[in-house]
């Protein structure tokens, strides 16, 4: 029978993540066994944990919604006879790990003594910022990194020490219980164990070189593959190359952001490249042809007689790459006509020549002065 856990909280299909969330941080409080002493209150409170478990996770959410608690029944093939959505235990949910998420704190005494996981934790994931030039992040780059990070104790193989025994403070459970007041009143919480972090053992010896922690800071140099057409806000993130974990437990993953130098002649716009070109009047006046430089090296191309200054001048399929396909931007060369500020006396001829030749006889003149007639 389908399980309708928005009606478990007591929220709606269209509930945000925090409407969920404070459904079930209410009806938490209310059914919590430690709280709550009446008949079948610990089955309540199973019950939202496993509503919140799912409709707290976004890939889940979206697979309840389109199948129903089938989706996750047997393994995960209760949809359409095995489709497959790698199963979900809700016998062994783990409670205490869900109310930590989302109190911050220690409710206890129900639930997988599991969430202990015997002091494994993954490694902290690492933001570095990797700057490059402008050819760099168009064409993509191996590039040499120098970094610190925590790794594994290769003298104690991250175990912390040496003839390693049950740890005699917490009986090899990894946690200890203690009894608080709080504002239900008094009530048992689980914290990890002081004396051996949560591994369950402890040792005759600790290591010198971690001094127990399993862990050591170390300077690593390593290089990474920049792919063709980062920028500035594009981030790549290379799993299992941060932080080492602890106790056996993953390492985190290193995140690189990217700080992209100016260029000389580009400037960038998405996947598009923008360039001014300087010409002077005559050049404009009567068109010419330009060498100009691009990315994959020198274009040709033909500047019309008549062009105006700021007039662009569109290269098809001359910008950068998007990192993430194969779609390639523009170049646009930006006319910018250079009107002389030195004249020889020749020049100067020649100009008072033109000046006197109508050249105002274009349009745009025209225009202008019909409308001054007008104020």
């Amino acid at each position: 029978m389908s399980k309708d856990y928005y009606e478990t909280l007591g929220v709606n299909k269209n509930a945000s993540d925090e409407d969920i969330k404070r459904a079930f941080r209410k009806l938490a409080k209310q059914y919590h066994p430690d709280v709550n002493k009446e008949p079948g209150a610990a089955e309540k409170f199973k019950e939202i944990g496993e509503a919140y478990a799912v409709l707290s996770d976004p890939n889940k959410r979206k697979t309840y919604d389109q199948f129903g608690s089938a989706a996750f029944e047997n393994g995960g093939a209760g949809a359409g006879g095995g489709a497959g959505f790698g199963g979900f235990d809700f016998s062994d949910i783990d409670l205490d790990s869900i109310l930590r998420d989302v109190f911050g704190g220690g409710f206890s005494g129900f639930g997988s003594r599991r969430s202990s996981s015997r002091g494994a934790r993954r490694g902290s994931d690492v933001r570095i910022v990797v700057r490059l030039t402008f050819e760099e992040a168009a064409f993509g780059c191996d590039k040499k990194i120098d970094i610190t990070l925590d790794d594994t104790c290769p003298r104690c193989n991250g175990k912390g020490g040496f003839n390693e025994r049950t740890c005699s403070t917490c009986g090899g459970r990894g946690v200890v219980l203690e009894r608080v007041q709080s504002l239900f009143g008094m009530m048992q919480t689980q914290k990890t164990c002081p004396d051996c972090r949560g591994t369950g053992t402890s040792f005759s010896e600790i290591c010198p070189d971690c001094n127990g922690s399993g862990i050591v800071s170390k300077r690593k140099s390593m290089t990474i593959k920049i792919p063709e057409g980062v920028d500035s806000g594009f981030q790549l993130r290379l799993a299992k190359k941060g932080e080492a974990g602890r106790n056996g437990a993953e390492p985190g993953d290193l995140i690189v952001d990217f700080d992209i130098m100016d260029h000389p002649l580009y400037e960038r716009q998405d996947n598009d490249i923008y360039m001014e070109y300087p010409i002077n009047v005559a050049q404009a006046a009567l068109g010419c042809k330009i060498d100009v430089p691009t990315l994959n090296g020198i274009e040709t191309i033909e500047i019309k007689p008549g062009t105006q200054n700021y007039e662009k001048i569109k290269l098809r399929g001359k910008g950068i790459k998007s990192p993430n396909s194969l779609v390639r931007g523009n170049m646009y060369v930006v006319i910018n006509i250079i009107t002389p500020t030195k004249l020889s006396r020749k020049q100067k001829a020649l100009f008072e020549e033109l000046l006197d030749s109508d050249l105002d006889d274009e349009q745009a003149f025209k225009d202008f002065k019909k409308a001054c007639k007008k104020l």
